[in-house]
């Protein structure tokens, strides 16, 4: 009987932790402009680790080992912070799974008072070649249902996106399983040094600002 009531304190602990948790400011940066969200869109669950859909998860998994940071489960999503020369860092892998993706990124853009400007969304894109980088500050979905949430939810299209050349080596009608397959030999042997680009170009982002990063990977 003590037994029993000890796991289920824990267990109310645990719950009551998190809400408090998550109802305080995980950012203590009092200056907004400083403040940043980098969010990777993906899917949830180990079937889609490695796929191409899942690009944005692993530029930040990437961005995770090279600044030393770990990721929590948090509300829609696992989140994690870190600074960068002076600059107050919020990285979110949502949880919603991709065609619910807007809910989470506008949950933590309200939360921690992130100015839109200040917000990156990471995606795979089809219409760019295999390991091609592209940033941009606006534009349509290009019917990834990800982007399209996301638009829906922040009601405008005019935000940033770190989109992701995946390719489009698929017949007609392929399009879903091709996103959905993992990465074959030879894009696993160039993904290293596209994630360490990936990398770099988010911490441009973050210090040198949109329009210079712009001008200094775009296409690279």
């Amino acid at each position: 009987m003590l037994l029993y009531f000890w796991i289920n304190t824990e267990k109310m602990l645990k719950w009551l932790k998190s809400i408090f948790k998550t109802k305080s400011q995980i950012l203590k940066e009092t200056d907004l402009m400083k403040k940043f969200l980098v969010v990777g869109l993906g899917n949830i669950g180990d079937k889609y680790k490695n796929t191409r859909h899942n690009i944005g998860f692993k530029i930040l998994d990437a961005l995770a080992k090279n600044e030393d940071f770990v990721f929590e489960d948090a509300k829609l999503g696992a989140i994690a912070t870190f600074k960068y020369k002076g600059r107050s860092v919020l990285c979110l892998k949502p949880s919603t799974y991709m065609n619910l993706s807007g809910k989470a990124v506008k949950y933590w853009m309200d939360k921690e008072k992130i100015p839109l400007d200040n917000v990156l969304v990471i995606t795979d894109d089809i219409n760019l070649a295999f390991g091609t980088i592209r940033l941009k500050t606006k534009g349509s979905d290009g019917g990834h249902n990800g982007l399209k949430d996301i638009q829906n939810q922040l009601q405008t299209s005019k935000y940033n996106r770190f989109r992701f050349g995946v390719g489009a080596d698929f017949g007609e009608g392929r399009q879903v399983d091709y996103v959905l397959g993992e990465w074959n030999e030879e894009e696993n042997k160039v993904l290293p040094e596209r994630l360490k680009k990936s990398c770099e170009l988010i911490r441009s982002f973050i210090f040198a600002g949109v329009q210079n990063t712009m001008n200094q990977y775009n296409g690279s």
